[in-house]
């Protein structure tokens, strides 16, 4: 058995490649918003909302079924390189067939065909995800190369967003940067494949039992890409591209913050897969607990602060041409829970215990039930009832993932300490609201508020002895103290 990775180190690098994923937007949306205004914004978000349904076909569910699948045989080459060519030539087919279909559709339907060079942009996702075999990477917990070389992709990114967008009709540039930032690292990936695996095709492939699983997977993504990018298409074939702007705005707050949400639940699936393969059940049950409390944790607090602050927000990250943002932001923000929770009940431990086929029912739900309450809202309430339908839609996907793990996570649920969190929550509420009251800049009252909330949230969390917390103290205090001793001796 191979040493393991830290997943100490893998979560801070994950967390440092979700802030990555923070600290960019805010630091390009605020001038790209104010620049393309809402009816630009919205051409590149109902562009990358249609493009995420060819990408969706032409991943097959293999980003997350490789996750697994690596993860179980990595500590085999041989049986690696099979797995990873084996899932690297049933992508390459699909995606082909994907790239045809999405050719007729960029030259049939009439909306399309009016953007075709953002379309064309934005599909380059296609290439770029079957060439990065980023599943690989993560099941085989390689989280420091992936986190630094996507941060440098950014910060080149972040350069080229200030010199190519600087007028409305720029928006075809602004997509295509949103796609360089994101995925045009994946060259590298291709490129360093060879340290981990041969190249050397070995034949006797078998598809056999990936396409078995590969199909529920893929069922699962389907369902998980209906509902999540549903809400974009729907308003910008009903309400038009200005109310997808508005909604734009709201959901990329709240996507920035489930990045650190699901941090950790990210690094899990590899370990947890890893654990389970190998009969280590108690250690599976050790992390799904921690990881369990961890999203309450950061969930709650984040929750909360935006929804009280949502005005300033929108206003400092995108203008005051927004201001309908801040309805849709305060309803949606309570997914950041239920994202959070079903990220570990559904992928880390749903997925490692081979019960994917009720993630794919939570999903199915959470679809339908988005669907039908879009159709009722969106005509009459715009991005606002898009954001009730994205709600109700993860608020359903907790309740069924919860019914099929009932038996095997309550006592996890229970040990939860609620009582501390909800406690340090309203007293971190109450102080930073105080600063709603200055006549301050948007971007000084965050400042101001953010580090009044959640220092005061940590100080009550750590009084209260949080274990979590606790221990996290602890264990990265005991370092900087070891380390502070050792140079001083």
């Amino acid at each position: 058995m191979k040493k393991q990775k830290s997943l100490t180190v893998n979560f801070i690098m994950n967390v440092i490649l979700s802030m990555s994923a923070f600290i960019f937007p805010l630091i390009t949306f605020p001038y790209v918003s104010r620049v393309l205004l809402p009816v630009g914004t919205g051409k590149v978000s109902f562009a990358n909302g249609i493009i995420a349904y060819f990408a969706l076909f032409a991943q097959l569910g293999i980003p997350t079924y490789g996750i697994r699948a690596c993860a179980r045989v990595r500590d085999d080459k041989e049986k690696l390189t099979k797995t990873v060519q084996e899932l690297l030539i049933i992508n390459t087919v699909i995606s082909a067939i994907v790239y045809v279909v999405f050719i007729i559709a960029l030259l049939t339907v009439p909306k399309m065909r009016s953007d075709s060079t953002l379309f064309l942009i934005t599909s380059s996702t296609i290439f770029f995800n079957v060439i990065g075999v980023e599943w690989m990477y993560k099941g085989l917990e390689q989280y420091t190369y992936i986190t630094i070389r996507s941060i440098i992709f950014k910060f080149i990114g972040l350069i080229l967003m200030f010199f190519l967008v600087r007028e409305k009709a720029d928006y075809v540039w602004y997509g295509f940067i949103t796609i360089f930032a994101a995925s045009a690292s994946n060259i590298f990936n291709f490129i360093n494949i060879h340290k981990y695996i041969s190249l050397k095709p070995v034949g006797h492939y078998d598809f056999k039992p990936h396409l078995k699983a590969v199909a529920v997977f893929f069922a699962m993504s389907c369902a998980t890409t209906i509902y999540t990018n549903l809400d974009t298409v729907m308003i910008g074939f009903i309400k038009g591209d200005i109310e997808n702007g508005y909604y734009n705005a709201a959901v990329r707050i709240k996507s920035i913050l489930v990045s650190i949400v699901t941090s950790l639940g990210a690094v899990l699936l590899p370990r947890a897969s890893y654990y389970l393969e190998n009969k280590l059940v108690d250690e599976f049950k050790k992390i799904s607990q921690k990881a369990l409390s961890f999203v309450f944790i950061i969930a709650v607090p984040m929750m909360v602060y935006f929804m009280l602050f949502a005005h300033e927000s929108i206003y400092f990250l995108a203008g005051s041409a927004y201001d309908k943002s801040i309805l849709p932001m305060q309803i949606i923000m309570p997914t950041l829970l239920f994202i959070g929770l079903t990220n570990i009940m559904g992928i880390q431990m749903l997925v490692p215990l081979g019960k994917e086929k009720y993630v794919l029912y939570s999903e199915i739900a959470g679809a339908i039930v988005d669907l039908v309450l879009n159709a009722i809202l969106i005509p009459f309430m715009g991005a606002a009832g898009a954001a009730i339908g994205t709600l109700a839609a993860e608020a359903v996907v907790w309740i069924v993932q919860f019914r099929y793990l009932k038996e095997d996570v309550m006592h996890m649920f229970r040990s939860i300490h609620y009582g501390l969190i909800i406690t340090a929550t309203a007293i971190s509420t109450a102080v930073s609201a105080t600063t709603k009251l200055l006549s301050w800049h948007p971007f000084f009252i965050l400042v101001l508020s953010a580090v009044l909330y959640f220092g005061i949230y940590l100080l009550v969390l750590t009084i209260g002895k949080e274990p979590l917390v606790i221990e996290l103290e602890d264990k990265f205090l005991g370092r900087f103290i070891k380390k502070w001793k050792k140079q001083n001796d």
